[in-house]
């Protein structure tokens, strides 16, 4: 398991640094100056003076080669420390810092949802009987994949905002205004989430040691989640994992959507702004979360499969 673990959190670490890397690399070739676009804001004439272009990408080591500037940003960077924001002038640790608990709250919330909704939907549409039932519930994920985010989130605003008011439409306004925005995370989610374990479910219910439990009498219900539903939730496990990136992602759409202040809408506006520390601040967060998102997972399946473990050692015995 020590050994395991080990593999696990250096292929964790090797994830960052790419994430890191390849972010640099991108933001570096993309067209226009930061430096230039901070210097001329909120100046009504488009002349800006060179010695102050000059001082300003000194600041910020703009003016160093390509590589000194990745040494350097990278040394800071294992140290916690990504610079200041171009834009603001903020610490970019701070600014994230501010951000953070908003769309965690969001993220995590949609998580829950979709893990319950995709979940109880994949459970109960292969325990049914009712052939035409089964059909329609398995019908409802791919509808639930192919939906776009925004569409979504524009439909729920109008419904249950607009015309019941029962939730609101905009802002950080505590838990009610949480309601939709995590919705609408959640739907895609939980549907990719559904597909998944129904389909692992569906072949772990044709498989030998099912029949044996049905033999010896166990109900139903026991068979189902007990013996079929520990096998086939592997998948689904992994796709949670990978999932949780996704869900960082969209928060950049739903923030926007449904104005609320987070990492997604520091991320467009940093974006926009082409401001190059607090863009890889944000791309090396999103990239420890999906990383610690996945590790943990890693850990998880041992628990499920000691198999695992197992087939994962060098000297592997057989089981």
């Amino acid at each position: 398991m020590r050994r395991y673990a080990i593999k696990r959190l250096a292929q964790a670490v090797g994830v960052l640094w790419a994430a890191y890397t390849v972010s640099f690399l991108v933001l570096d070739f993309l067209p226009g100056d930061p430096v230039t676009a901070m210097a001329s804001a909120g100046m009504d004439s488009g002349t800006v003076d060179p010695a102050q272009l000059a001082a300003l990408r000194h600041e910020y080591g703009f003016d160093k080669p390509i590589l000194v500037q990745y040494a350097d940003y990278l040394g800071r960077a294992v140290r916690g420390d990504f610079g200041d924001s171009v834009s603001t002038g903020r610490p970019v640790s701070s600014t994230l810092a501010d951000a953070l608990p908003q769309t965690l709250q969001l993220t995590g919330a949609a998580l829950l949802l979709a893990v319950l909704l995709g979940g109880g939907l994949a459970v109960v549409a292969t325990y049914t009987s009712r052939r035409w039932l089964r059909q329609l519930l398995l019908s409802l994920p791919p509808l639930g994949v192919s939906v776009p985010t925004f569409w979504v989130g524009l439909l729920l605003v109008e419904s249950f905002s607009f015309r019941l008011h029962w939730f609101p439409a905009f802002g950080n306004d505590g838990l009610r205004g949480l309601v939709l925005p995590a919705l609408t995370l959640a739907i895609p989610t939980g549907a990719q989430v559904a597909q998944v374990l129904a389909k692992s479910l569906l072949t772990a219910l044709d498989q030998a040691y099912v029949e044996t439990a049905r033999a010896k009498g166990a109900g139903r219900w026991r068979v189902h989640l007990r013996h079929a539903l520990r096998n086939a939730s592997l998948p689904a496990l992994t796709v949670v994992g990978l999932l949780v990136g996704q869900l960082i992602a969209g928060s950049v759409v739903v923030e926007t959507v449904f104005s609320r202040d987070g990492l997604g809408r520091v991320t467009a506006a940093a974006v926009t702004a082409q401001d190059i520390p607090l863009v890889q601040g944000v791309v090396v967060f999103g990239a420890l979360i999906f990383v610690l998102t996945n590790l943990l997972v890693d850990l998880v399946y041992p628990l499920l499969d000691p198999r695992i473990v197992v087939a994962s050692g060098r000297k592997a015995v057989a089981v």
